[in-house]
């Protein structure tokens, strides 16, 4: 049985893909997807077309903007926008990102129905049973350290999995696991230290070096780590008390009833299947430490995750499998369950292609820029961070909206007595955070689907604590500007 929502089934073979979207889950993000989009078309009816000039680089060029009066978009283009991302400047981003969730997915399914995850994680087990809270502060830390220090947020969703499993077998639920990785990574990539997409390109922009105020970003990286430790032991203090408080009890009892079904230790091979699954993790992890370290091939960083998943996979799979046919099969259901992602990824990205189509976007972020000339350090540092996030809801990527609006936000910030190092630090805050909380971010959706989780269970499960991030990044911005940081 290949199993595309947990209510449309195909009659073929009766597997249960390892990662699979609800039918729930898939609806609601649809539903919220598709307002988003409509809502972004009619804005062309109400807000006039701008434009900014802008130098080969993409970079907008100060004092630019003109303006040309309210156009609005045709409707055959809202209508048809999920189909033209896939021609649009971002197409091969989309695509990139598509082909790793499904090649993902499909090699996951193959560990698991081989075996693999079951022996991995029932040795682990055995050593870190008895250790539930301290292994989650100290997942949580690495996940941090990653995104941080070398902006890895999107390739780390590859062990989300893993570690949801893991979480699993030591009587936690997925949520932790999601926590631990996917809320851990991107707050680590946010809070951060050296991450070269951030700090490091928006430093260049200004002509500064990366270093520069690095002390409050470590102080900042410090707060939000212990913020999240201490949100992530409320919930499993919780969830120990009643277990059935998880947002997703129902579904961990059939994941673990899956996990524990076959007892490691009778599965024939194990040894091999440990070691050659082993061989296949470390594989992923020294190629991850090479993408952050190595410059040259930092930007080809999905491609060469994709590829290495694929091609280690799939020999990985042909080693241990006894049928080479149920390896192409498991692959195939695995990949075939997470088609609907890739529908979510079109309606998330056509957000940005009907912003940028209408010319609303640069008229928004000009008008915001105007009212902040004359204003106090306090009320400018805040109104560039919500500048930020507004953005930030329509482009996904760091580096784009650096060189979309550092060039023009930095010389008004300087102008009225901010420092660079205040405007980076905003910058950093409000490009991460919040891509663990829009449904137009790709990776979120790619997290989720990989976890069964819906949408409205994870907002409904994180909104607090973003409230309690966006309360802190604040106070560190009026901290920086009353020492004049």
């Amino acid at each position: 049985m290949i199993k595309l929502f947990k209510r449309d089934t195909i009659t073929r073979k009766k597997e249960k893909s390892f990662s699979s979207i609800g039918l729930r889950s898939f609806l609601t993000v649809i539903l919220i997807l598709s307002t988003v989009i409509a809502i972004s078309g009619i804005l062309s009816y109400i807000i006039p077309q701008g434009e900014f000039q802008r130098d080969n680089s993409g970079a907008i060029i100060p004092g630019t903007y003109s303006q040309k009066g309210i156009g609005g978009i045709a409707v055959w283009r809202i209508l048809t926008a999920p189909l033209r991302v896939f021609v649009s400047e971002d197409s091969l981003t989309i695509i990139m990102i598509s082909l790793f969730l499904l090649i993902m997915s499909g090699i996951f399914n193959l560990i698991d129905k081989t075996g693999g995850i079951k022996i991995l994680i029932g040795r682990i087990m055995k050593k870190l049973r008895d250790k539930g809270g301290p292994i989650v502060c100290l997942t949580t830390l690495i996940f941090m350290l990653f995104g941080s220090f070398f902006g890895m947020f999107e390739e780390l969703v590859t062990l989300l999995p893993l570690v949801i499993m893991f979480m699993l077998s030591i009587n936690m639920d997925t949520m932790t696991g999601l926590g631990a990785c996917l809320l851990a990574a991107c707050f680590g990539f946010s809070a951060a230290i050296t991450n070269p997409f951030s700090v490091g390109l928006a430093a260049q922009v200004a002509d500064i070096a990366p270093s520069t105020g690095v002390w409050l970003r470590i102080v900042f990286f410090a707060l939000v780590y212990a913020v999240l430790c201490v949100f992530l032991m409320m919930h499993l203090r919780k969830i120990e008390k009643d277990p059935k408080l998880s947002p997703t009890y129902e579904s961990d009892i059939q994941k673990r009833q899956s996990l524990l079904s076959d007892n490691a230790s009778c599965i024939k091979d194990s040894d091999k299947i440990f070691k050659v699954y082993t061989a296949f993790f470390a594989v992923q992890g020294i190629l991850l430490i090479l993408i952050a370290s190595v410059k040259a091939i930092s930007d080809l960083a999905i491609p060469l995750l994709a590829a290495s998943f694929l091609m280690v996979g799939i020999t990985a799979g042909l080693f241990v499998s006894e049928k080479k046919r149920d390896v192409f099969v498991h692959f195939f259901n695995g990949a075939l369950s997470m088609l609907p992602a890739v529908l979510m990824i079109a309606l998330a990205s056509s957000v940005k292609l009907i912003m940028t189509e209408s010319g609303i976007l640069d008229t928004i972020m000009n008008g915001i820029i105007t009212y902040l000339n004359g204003k106090s350090k306090f009320f400018a540092i805040v109104l560039i961070y919500l500048l930020i996030l507004i953005i930030q809801v329509f482009i996904g990527s760091a580096s784009a909206k650096i060189m979309l609006i550092m060039p023009i936000i930095m010389p008004t910030a300087v102008a009225l007595g901010l420092s660079p190092a205040i405007v980076i630090l905003a910058y950093c805050m409000a490009d991460g955070f919040t891509d663990v909380i829009l449904p137009t971010n790709p990776v979120l959706l790619v997290g989720l689907s990989m976890a069964n989780v819906s949408y409205g269970k994870w907002a409904r499960w994180t909104w607090k604590l973003q409230v309690v991030i966006f309360v802190l990044t604040v106070l560190v911005l009026f901290f920086g500007i009353a020492i004049n940081y």
